[in-house]
């Protein structure tokens, strides 16, 4: 039976170690003596998953928006140079904004 990094995740140790149990793989090896956390790197090995949840941007156009932030920074680089804490406060808001937009998009 294939299995997802969420679905492992979410069982318990005696589970995990049956799952083992009934599969042959090297880094399966001592498989009754781990705990959950080296437990399930081991079966995402044998199964070849990946541990790690891959996000992605919907509804904004992800590239444009850290552009924008690019030009921002250079912008308030500047700033920093001349002194100019209005602009400074202005375009860290800014930056922050377009961060938390990119944020809310992640799913």
């Amino acid at each position: 039976m294939a299995y997802t990094f969420e679905e492992l995740k979410h069982k318990t140790v005696a589970d995990l170690r049956k799952i083992a149990s009934d599969t042959e793989h090297e880094a399966l090896k001592g498989y009754s003596q781990l705990n959950k956390e080296h437990l399930l790197a081991a079966l995402c090995k044998a199964f070849n998953l990946d541990m790690h949840v891959h996000h992605h941007v919907e509804g904004v156009n992800k590239a444009d928006i850290k552009k924008h932030i690019k030009e921002m920074k250079k912008k308030r680089d500047a700033a920093l140079e001349a002194h100019d804490h209005a602009q400074i406060k202005f375009l860290r808001r800014q930056i922050h904004h377009l961060k938390r937009k990119l944020h809310k998009a992640t799913v």
